[in-house]
Order: C-alpha cells, then structure tokens, then sequence
C-alpha cells in the first residue's frame, strides 16, 4: 500500500475547534483507524509528537493524531476544566463526529492515561492499546514531571524541559528548543498551560491514575514501550505497576533511550508497535 497525503485540519468536536491530521484511508485496509494521543509537554502537538512515525502507520492504516484540548491548534486559552474526564471526553467526541466505531490507540505519557481512560469507558470502542512512557496508574509524582508540567516560558526553561525528555543529547539542537519554545508562546497555548497543572501537582498524577477495578476491567491486549532511562515517567513507576495491572498486558523496554522512544528509537518502536497491531 501507499502512504496517503499527510492532511491537517480543523473539526468542530463537541462544541471545540479541534486541529487534527487525519491521513485518510488507505486503498485496500481494513483494520480499524489508529488513534494517536500526544503527551503533555509545554508546546507540544500531534505533529511534533508524531511526525517520525506517521508516514509508517499510515502506509496500511487510516491514521487520526488531534491536538488534545488546551494543546497546540486546539488551544483555546480561555477558562475551562482540565484533566482526565476531559481529556477523554474530547477524544470521544472525536469519534463520535468522525463516525468511528473502533480504533487501535496509541498514547505517549499523559496520552497513555487517556487511552486507558477510553477504553475503560467504552470498551468495545478500542481494539488495541500502545502505550509509550505512559502514565495511568497511582504513583509518586516524578522529579522530571513536576519539572515539565512547572515550565514557565523562557528559551533555557525549555531546554532544560526538552532534556529531560530526549536521554540521546543529539537530540537537544537549538533549532528543537527554538520551536517549542516559539510554539509555548502562542497566547491561547500559555493561557491554556497556566490553568492546566497548578500546584500541587501531585494531584494531576492521582487524577490522570485509573484504579485497579478500571484497570483489571480492560480487555484489550495492551504493548508498552518505555524507555530504561525515562527521567519524566520512570519505567519502574507506571509501566511495570500496569504490567501488574492490566489482565492482557506486554513490556518492551529500550535501554538508552528516555522518553521520547517514538523519536529517539524509531527503528526499534516501530519493529515492536507494527506487528502487535497487524495481529
């Protein structure tokens, strides 16, 4: 099959203006979309999230990546609740207005939480889960996240904040910095960031955390992807407690790699992550 042309729009989804890519359909698929849920870094979005990936997803799979509510395109920056219920509610109502009945979700880190949290609430609605540095699951808030989720802008807050995601230094290029520093900027962004994670942050954690009951409820084969050395979301914290957790769980763990495995590890998250959603 052949990749289709990357699009990027807007969509009114339950009353929001919401950006998302949607890469359409390929000739001849016939598995469900992939749904791919971006994390919660200042300045993020789908495409920064996604872009290595996308175009390998996308060669067999009608591929959906929105900004999520307050983030990106669909920041609004005026007032509004936050948080899991949220979070979730919006991905939904995506489905709702894009008619799609069932979906393999990919989720990084907050993203992660957010595709628990749908499948806990519509089980029949998702099919297959990746979860990559994920969150979900009770635990004490890490050193590295109350860092991320306390940036305030400036060009060496952002630097600092993207090296506590990237462990290949490589990766921290001033050209990096630049963008998510310029994209944190947007006003609707920083209002929409300023009312997002207050302290104590500790609560966002519990909030984003589903319980035990939700979790052994999920049915949905579930891939984790981590990195050994994560200093926002530690392995050891999340993804080995799901592995507990979750009645039909895996654990693919890269050492030398933090938390952007989808971006410092393409190769080695796409040879794991392509075949678990072929099956």
């Amino acid at each position: 099959m052949t990749a289709p042309t990357l699009s990027a729009g807007r969509l009114d989804v339950a009353g929001v203006s919401t950006a998302v890519i949607d890469t359409g359909t390929p000739v001849g698929a016939v598995a469900p979309p992939v749904l791919l849920l971006h994390g919660s870094g200042p300045g993020v979005t789908a495409t920064a999230n996604w872009r290595p990936i996308i175009p390998a997803v996308s060669a067999s799979r009608r591929v959906i990546a929105p900004d999520q509510l307050g983030f990106g395109g669909t920041a609004t920056g005026e007032q509004r609740t936050y948080g899991r219920t949220a979070w979730t509610d919006h991905a939904l109502a995506l489905l709702d207005t894009l008619v799609i009945g069932t979906v393999d979700i990919i989720g990084n880190s907050m993203g992660g939480a957010i595709a628990l949290s749908i499948a806990a609430a519509r089980p029949d609605a998702v099919r297959r889960i990746v979860l990559m540095g994920s969150m979900g699951v009770a635990m004490a808030l890490p050193d590295g996240l109350n860092a991320v989720w306390g940036y305030t802008p400036g060009m060496e807050q952002m630097r600092q904040v993207v090296g506590l995601f990237a462990h290949n230094r490589d990766l921290i290029t001033d050209e990096l910095v630049e963008l998510r520093f310029q994209a944190s900027l947007n006003p609707p962004v920083r209002d929409s960031w300023e009312a997002m994670f207050p302290e104590p942050r500790q609560r966002w954690v519990d909030d984003l955390a589903l319980s035990g009951v939700e979790l052994g409820a999920i049915r949905a084969p579930v891939l984790m992807v981590h990195g050994r050395d994560d200093r926002v979301v530690p392995w050891r914290r999340s993804s080995a407690q799901l592995l507990d957790l979750l009645p039909d769980a895996r654990l693919h763990v890269l050492s030398g790699c933090g938390h952007w495995t989808m971006i410092e590890r393409t190769a080695d998250f796409l040879a794991v992550v392509q075949p678990f959603l072929a099956a």
